[in-house]
């Protein structure tokens, strides 16, 4: 059986995989989040629905939180979502795919999002 110290000092980062993004000429990581990360983007894109449903940038939000570095550095913050979200919609669709099929995210989870 693990214990606790166990879990605490495993090495779980996740899953990164590199995927090519024509649209802006290259190639870019996406992780699969952290406990952590996963309950923060969901209270901020609950938290966006709540307050504005039109403006609550849904993938640009994801994209964010999941895209990152070789070792799973994030390369973006919350404070740079919104302008993320005016990037190309189909080079956001393709890393918003990725991540939500990495990460378990369904499209019941999406739309219980919605719903709360």
């Amino acid at each position: 059986m693990l214990s606790a110290d166990d879990i605490l000092k495993s090495p779980d980062i996740g899953e990164i995989k590199t995927i090519k993004v024509p649209e802006w000429g290259g190639e870019v990581c996406v992780k699969v989040m952290s406990g952590a990360e996963r309950d923060r983007w969901e209270i901020m894109q609950t938290t966006a629905l709540r307050k504005n449903p039109a403006s609550a940038n849904i993938r640009a939000g994801l994209c964010a939180v999941t895209l990152c570095d070789e070792k799973g550095q994030r390369l973006f913050t919350d404070l740079q979502i919104e302008e993320l979200g005016k990037k190309s919609s189909i080079a956001l669709d393709r890393i918003f795919a990725v991540a939500q099929r990495m990460n378990k995210l369904s499209n019941a989870d999406l739309e219980e999002l919605e719903k709360n």
